[in-house]
């Protein structure tokens, strides 16, 4: 099945913490900035600057959150306890989804797409795929990158 998967628009997920399916196809017409997360990490206060991204461009880009357990343990949590976190300590509005797996032989398709379209996998927790309007292009930032960083605005077609 994943073999007939050729775009980022193909994938659908549960919204976190509630039974509605949502189609990335939702989002065409942004810039995705794909992030794996988890909320006992030391880059969890990224969450800040992904709630500023997406409070400032929610208009022309997509923040998508991706909560993933791989990496430390360090997103121990249900699915519930994620979005209470993410709300009351960084009071994210934008797409979290069901908590997945980002790395190794379970890690969901999407993930093995992303990866295998630039080459890259994931080394961390808020690891940052940028996906272009037209699907043909994908980025990878490291999770030390900031969500503010330079060249990661310029790769979303922003500034701030």
């Amino acid at each position: 099945m994943t073999k007939d998967l050729t775009s980022i628009y193909d994938f659908s997920f549960k919204a976190l913490n509630a039974d509605k399916e949502i189609s990335l196809s939702d989002f065409k017409g942004k810039k995705l900035l794909i992030v794996n997360v988890a909320s006992e990490c030391g880059n969890t206060k990224q969450y800040q600057q992904l709630q500023e991204l997406h409070a400032a461009h929610g208009d022309k880009i997509a923040v998508l959150g991706f909560p993933s357990n791989d990496f430390g343990k360090q997103e121990p949590g249900s699915e519930s306890e994620i979005a209470q976190f993410c709300t009351t300590n960084y009071g994210v509005e934008f797409p979290m989804f069901e908590k997945i797996q980002v790395i190794g032989a379970d890690a969901h398709p999407m993930y093995k797409f992303l990866s295998d379209q630039v080459g890259e996998l994931v080394e961390w927790n808020f690891g940052k795929y940028v996906v272009d309007v037209e699907n043909d292009r994908i980025n990878y930032f490291l999770a030390s990158t900031d969500p503010l960083d330079e060249a990661l605005l310029a790769c979303l077609g922003i500034s701030l």
